[in-house]
């Protein structure tokens, strides 16, 4: 139905009932103030609910509801409006049907936009009302760029004759905004920060250049088929990060900041020589809300209270440990949140620097000039330091300083690439480290894994076979596993698909004990691993998983993923006595793919 003559939607309100006079005049009053919506102006002053308001809309106008979260979009009828006027007028294409096209609008009175969209669209329009958030945030993930991507490459190929190309029209300058490069670059920062990704790859190939980024630790890709603006790009991108343009031979790192859709965005830049030209792998880090506290990290319940006090002791070592991209930085970042007080002098030794904080002294180390962990890390004690965050360690001597340090009154955290808590302790011995010093110094260790959470707006319910539910009994401990329910993945719009969106950590808690550090003394790994197997409240990696599957968080096949990075299946089954746990409120925080 459209609607042709303006409708009083004031008026109807309070003839229905739903507000009385005086309210609609307060409304009208702030209006005036505000320009925004009658509706919306009603709804911020709580006269009444959004549901409420948008459900008398469609029953007086006799269009229908349309709940966005949960709409199956037809993408091509989506892009039959542009997204500068999806925008203004606040509507959206949903369907086409019989020559009509099905419009959603956070304002289906609004008979200007009505008729401005029917001259755009030149095609008949059926009308719906939809949330005006929903809209917005439906908006930024259904006009994807990469059509836009794909026409500033060509014009960018357009532009370049013979591979050859002006670097004066490369450099940065105020006066460079409409050059196709730069066109460009913004359209990919902007798409890479609207779907939320964590990297941007830019990788040439021989016939082709390939763009991918990583969201939720996944890559996806685009294919550009002007391959000889690769140069190009990279050298731009090099110019940004202040990085030597005349060195294609040799890898280089650098960083540069800029804002993306009101968000200040710190990009982290790394170059390498492969076959066919110049790769370039881009960290996009979003310093707008800065580092993740602990509460905020995906650990809950008593485990994270349990860290807190760790944090909180005066001295001792913390090692955080698990692969590449599994979280460890934001976990040590949100203990250094935690920490941070004038009371307290806090020095960080990172490579690289990741989050900028304030009263926090962040050293990051540069092995060209000799500034290793190790070097930095002596001198940060005689800074007088009350704690010290050790980015990673790598070698004995670092090792050793840690320890020390770690005995003589300092707090210590740091990380180590192992894949468990357990095998965590014994790595410092292995590396050479006196099992006396690990004993004495270390307090805990911590290991973790991000894993996908499912999207809220598609996921569907999933009933494990006999296969998967013994594996579960297995890992749980137990034979019941009759009433188990859990959740998979399904696809829409809001997750590009793939049925998840955002991820959570999942952790493993090893508090030493006595028998534990008896065993490091003897440097004896298999009476450590069995000691911290059988400590008090020890819930493996895999377990921890299982049981954010079990609250619907995420499925069981990211389960399988911990399990498989874990590797020895034995690890997994829990005692009797220390049964699965679930929590009604699960952590909500993401975390980004850091080290």
């Amino acid at each position: 139905m459209a609607i042709k003559q303006k409708i009083r939607i004031g008026d109807l309100l309070v003839q229905n009932g739903v507000i009385s006079e005086d309210q609609l005049q307060q409304a009208l009053v702030k209006q005036k103030s505000t320009g925004l919506r009658l509706g919306r102006t009603l709804i911020n002053l709580g006269f009444v609910q959004e549901d409420n308001f948008l459900g008398f809309l469609s029953e007086q106008l006799n269009i229908p509801f349309v709940d966005l979260r949960r709409y199956r979009f037809d993408a091509l009828a989506v892009q039959k409006l542009s997204e500068t006027h999806a925008r203004r007028f606040r509507a959206i294409v949903l369907s086409e049907k019989g020559g009509a096209l099905l419009v959603g609008m956070a304002d289906p009175t609004d008979i200007y936009a009505f008729d401005a969209l029917e001259r755009m669209l030149q095609q008949p329009i059926d009308q719906a009302v939809v949330r005006e958030s929903e809209l917005l945030a439906t908006l930024d993930l259904v006009y994807r760029r990469t059509d836009e991507i794909a026409g500033f490459a060509e014009q960018l190929d357009d532009e370049l004759t013979d591979g050859q190309f002006d670097l004066a029209s490369l450099a940065p300058s105020s006066d460079d905004s409409d050059a196709p490069v730069v066109k460009l670059l913004q359209s990919l920062f902007q798409d890479a920060v609207q779907i939320r990704a964590s990297d941007i790859h830019i990788e040439p190939d021989e016939q082709v250049l390939r763009i991918r980024q990583r969201i939720d630790g996944v890559l996806q890709e685009q294919v550009v088929k002007e391959r000889r603006i690769a140069p190009a790009l990279v050298l731009r991108l090099k110019l940004m990060s202040g990085l030597d343009i005349s060195e294609k031979r040799l890898p280089q790192d650098g960083r540069f900041s800029l804002k993306v859709k009101e968000r200040r965005i710190d990009v982290r830049l790394s170059t390498m020589p492969v076959e066919h030209g110049e790769s370039v792998v881009m960290r996009l880090l979003d310093q707008t809300d800065g580092a993740a506290d602990l509460d905020n990290v995906g650990m809950h319940g008593e485990m994270l209270e349990q860290f807190r006090k760790l944090v909180h002791m005066p001295h001792g070592l913390i090692l955080v440990t698990g692969p590449t991209g599994s979280g460890k930085t934001t976990t040590l970042y949100g203990a250094l949140q935690e920490l941070n007080d004038v009371g307290k002098k806090i020095i960080t030794v990172e490579d690289p620097v990741e989050y900028r904080l304030s009263r926090i002294n962040q050293v990051q180390i540069n092995p060209k000039i000799g500034l290793s962990f190790a070097k930095v890390l002596r001198a940060a004690l005689r800074q007088d330091p009350d704690i010290l965050l050790v980015g990673e360690i790598r070698d004995q001597e670092t090792a050793e300083i840690a320890l020390r340090a770690a005995m003589t009154g300092h707090l210590v955290l740091s990380t180590l690439h192992t894949n468990d808590a357990v095998s965590s302790a014994m790595r410092l011995v292995d590396m050479g480290a006196e099992g006396f010093l690990a004993a004495t110094a270390i307090r805990a260790v911590l290991a973790q894994r991000l894993v996908r959470r499912l999207c809220d707006n598609c996921y569907v319910d999933y009933t494990p076979d006999n296969r998967e539910r013994s594996w579960i009994a297995h890992v749980m401990g137990s034979g019941q596993t009759s009433d188990i329910a859990l959740k998979a993945a399904s696809g829409c719009h809001r997750c590009n698909n793939t049925g998840y969106r955002g991820r959570i950590g999942v952790f493993e808690l090893l508090v030493l004990n006595d028998d534990m550090a008896d065993a490091l003394r003897r440097s004896d790994s298999s009476a450590f691993v069995k000691a911290a197997r059988k400590s008090k409240g020890y819930r493996p990696l895999v377990v921890s998983a299982l049981a954010e599957a079990m609250n619907g968080v995420t499925s069981l096949e990211e389960v399988y993923r911990v399990a498989e990075q874990i590797d020895e299946e034995g690890d997994f089954k829990l005692e009797e006595s220390q049964p699965v746990q679930t929590v009604n409120e699960p952590g909500t925080g993401e975390q980004p793919g850091a080290n």
